[in-house]
């Protein structure tokens, strides 16, 4: 069997493993390979990520039952010697031995290192923090996306706060702000800082389509223009990191935290999405109900068989959980609308080449290569299972009685991060999307966290207990 390596161009990169490289909780996979990393100097796992691509197009014929030659770059070499320790149990799992290892210090993607086609299938094979990661065989997200003939397009909204820092410059949850929803100065304190982050954002090459004060004090919100699914997600990183450095300049704190204080909104980072085929939103047809296409409808309906399984991606810490609560306008039924804003999931207004569906329970603290990746994937499962969403909620979702609610099987969210977890530990599609080690990895992370708060004795039950008990 002929044995060939396929170069991995940038516009081809996968969401699914470029979030891998965005990842700090997925630390080691593997089995022997895990080991082996896992016993290198701790020095060593403290370096930045480290990848590694195929140099040349084509790897040296083999015949069958034989292994390839391949010749490998590492992207940063800080993890030469841990990867030269791992690569026996890498050759004996994919029938393959390197014939070379070079170092390479430039600037192309971390995530994607090695694309190699055998009689297994095709691998894909990445570090993340040391740790090798051989998954997504033959099953990624843009592949699939691809093949059908789709441009995943995505549009962000991201909240966060501009709280004060302390007199060593550390991070508070203070502010002196009491503005409102669209307050502007000088109510709106941090009007001019971030006017400066959409100035600065600008010149980076970020179109701004929307900036104002949101709902709590000290809230605030940048909208830039939607792109394809994994530039949306590349930008976001930037942006939350220019938004954090601007805010420091101007002697603020800027957390992404989706709940940071009690008795106010928290901040979501609200997912707007479309698909487009050979240039035209396959989302919008004027002959259809509500101006929607069949393949929108689909889209919406697979997204919500999933919602269940993806919200401990869309929603991934506990203080997540705080802010999916009733009473602070996020999201916490599974339904969707096109009249109002309640629901899960809103189909804004327009139509047309702007026709759209918007996710709202995802908080800006998720990982948006996951988040994306998910989104789409499910989006898809509706698409090419044709599953019809139940009817759309014409009124108010937070003022319905539960007997109501049942009437119109109308579900909730997960109401913490351990039913999250078991949510996805239920839904084997969702996990074959994200693969078996990320998922095996994602969920210890997360059982690891859980376990952790749930032994915390917090203020709140000091103010509630001690006194009378």
């Amino acid at each position: 069997m002929k044995m060939k390596m396929k170069k991995m161009k940038m516009k081809n990169l996968k969401l699914l493993a470029a979030g891998l490289a965005m990842t700090a909780s997925l630390t080691a996979c593997g089995s022997s390979a895990r080991e082996t990393v896992q016993s290198a100097d701790s020095s060593t796992e403290t370096q930045a990520n480290s990848a590694m691509q195929t140099e040349n197009s084509q790897a040296q014929e083999a015949a069958p039952g034989e292994t390839a030659e391949m010749t490998l770059i590492l992207r940063g070499g800080s993890y030469a010697e841990v990867i030269k320790k791992a690569l026996p149990d890498f050759e004996a799992d994919h029938n393959c031995k390197i014939k070379d290892l070079k170092s390479s210090f430039d600037d192309l993607h971390t995530g994607i290192a090695l694309d190699a086609v055998n009689e297994t299938g095709t691998y894909d094979l990445c570090m993340v923090d040391g740790s090798w990661m051989a998954e997504f065989t033959e099953n990624n997200v843009l592949a699939n996306l691809s093949e059908m003939g789709y441009q995943f397009d995505v549009g962000p909204e991201c909240e966060f706060f501009l709280f004060d820092q302390n007199n060593e410059g550390q991070p508070t949850t203070e502010s002196n702000e009491r503005a409102g929803y669209f307050d502007l100065g000088p109510v709106d304190l941090g009007e001019n800082a971030r006017r400066d982050m959409v100035l600065t954002l600008e010149d980076m090459g970020f179109e701004i389509e929307a900036s104002h004060h949101e709902m709590s004090p000290a809230q605030h919100e940048i909208d830039f223009r939607y792109d394809e699914a994994l530039k949306t997600a590349d930008n976001i990183m930037t942006f939350k990191l220019a938004v954090k450095t601007i805010a420091k300049r101007h002697g603020m704190f800027a957390s992404f935290m989706p709940k940071p204080k009690y008795g106010i909104n928290g901040s979501g980072m609200h997912v707007n999405m479309s698909l487009a085929k050979d240039g035209k939103n396959i989302f919008a047809d004027p002959e259809g109900e509500m101006g929607l296409s069949k393949e929108a409808f689909w889209f919406i309906g697979g997204i919500m068989k999933h919602m269940k399984g993806m919200t401990v991606i869309t929603n991934p810490l506990v203080n997540s959980y705080k802010r999916l609560v009733h009473g602070y306008e996020a999201p916490t039924l599974i339904a969707w609308s096109a009249t109002n804003r309640s629901p899960l999931i809103r189909i804004p207004v327009t139509r047309g080449a702007g026709t759209r569906v918007e996710l709202r329970c995802p908080d800006p603290a998720a990982n948006p290569y996951l988040v994306l990746a998910v989104c789409l994937e499910a989006g898809l499962d509706g698409i090419r299972n044709q599953i019809t969403p139940p009817d759309a909620v014409t009124e108010n979702v937070f003022e319905m009685q539960l007997q109501q609610r049942a009437k119109l099987g109308i579900e909730s969210l997960p109401g913490d991060l351990e039913q999250a977890v078991e949510e996805l530990e239920k839904d084997d599609y969702i996990k074959s999307v994200l693969g078996g080690h990320i998922t095996e990895k994602y969920l210890e992370a997360k059982k690891a966290e859980w376990a952790d708060y749930r032994a915390q004795v917090t203020e709140w039950e000091i103010e509630k207990y001690l006194y009378k008990i």
